[in-house]
């Protein structure tokens, strides 16, 4: 059976594909329940890893009907058929990824970064009250909405927060997302505090939204590893003078290589410059173009 002759039936017309993977893609569709348009993920068991069959997709479809927050994608239903399909049906992101709206607009300025931001660590703290991690936090997985507001996806590395006998957290030995997200800890082969690890990804990614660029190189991750450990990030001259000193505060309690002294997610709206945050009209939202990524993640894992 084709993917369109499940899915007619259920009211949903496929349109373009809009993304995909190994053993996964998304394409956009027309719901007439919905009367909208939703993004449909159609995964593939049959081509995919058993560690992702076994491990993680089942977590993944336990955690997303759990999902309700603003800046979380909704997923309205899933689908499983006989063969080994599963397709998840979700809202559908019309501006596309973050990497690609700062690819092509360049760095935001302070006031959009500081609301995307706040919005994200907002879906983060969220998950991690809910009693699990991300683990893959990065660009490509933060869409844009229409009114660029966030929409925090793909849980697929995702994982329930675990806590031993003495209250202490259960620390992860799974090495999970993109490199050039990952805490040192991780790349180093420890075991490490998942929640720890998001903190490191949120630095990351407001460094690429206020500089236009990667904290670290990691096209070489033996030697983007020593750079981390030698000392803590350096922004770029052209955009260092400008930046507003809380943002540099604020990246380096997030992308700090000390775990103990690294700032918890639920500590982000504390922050002197989250604080500030005031309400304005979305159009004054622009976008400066002073810079530009010049060495974006891979999408890939």
């Amino acid at each position: 059976m084709t993917d369109d002759s499940i899915l007619n039936p259920r009211g949903y017309e496929l349109l373009n594909l809009i993304g995909e993977g190994a053993y996964s893609k998304v394409r956009s569709a027309y719901s007439t329940n919905l009367r909208h348009n939703c993004a449909i993920k159609c995964i593939d068991k049959r081509n995919a890893p058993d560690d992702f069959v076994q491990k993680f997709l089942p977590r993944e479809l336990e955690i997303l009907p759990k999902l309700n927050h603003k800046n979380i994608i909704k997923v309205y239903e899933i689908l499983a058929v006989s063969d080994g399909r599963i397709f998840i049906i979700m809202d559908y992101a019309n501006k596309g990824d973050l990497l690609r709206y700062i690819q092509k607009h360049s760095a935001l300025t302070e006031q959009l970064a500081q609301r995307i931001f706040c919005e994200l660590s907002s879906a983060v703290a969220y998950c991690h009250e809910l009693g699990f991690c991300h683990r893959d936090l990065k660009c490509e997985n933060i869409l844009l909405a229409d009114d660029l507001t966030v929409r925090l996806t793909d849980f697929g590395f995702a994982r329930e927060i675990e806590y031993d006998s003495d209250g202490e957290v259960r620390m992860s030995g799974t090495f999970c997302g993109s490199a050039a997200y990952a805490a040192p800890e991780i790349i180093q082969g420890h075991h490490y505090d998942p929640r720890k690890h998001d903190s490191w990804s949120l630095g990351v990614i407001l460094y690429i939204m206020v500089c236009g660029s990667m904290p670290y190189d990691d096209s070489n991750v033996r030697k983007m590893l020593k750079e981390q450990l030698r000392q803590r990030v350096r922004f770029p001259s052209r955009c260092s003078s400008k930046l507003n000193p809380d943002i540099k505060d604020l990246i380096w309690r997030l992308i700090c290589v000390d775990v103990k002294s690294r700032m918890h997610v639920s500590m982000i709206h504390l922050h002197q410059w989250t604080r500030r945050l005031e309400e304005r009209p979305r159009k004054s939202l622009i976008l400066s173009r002073t810079n530009v990524v010049d060495n974006p993640a891979s999408p890939g894992r």
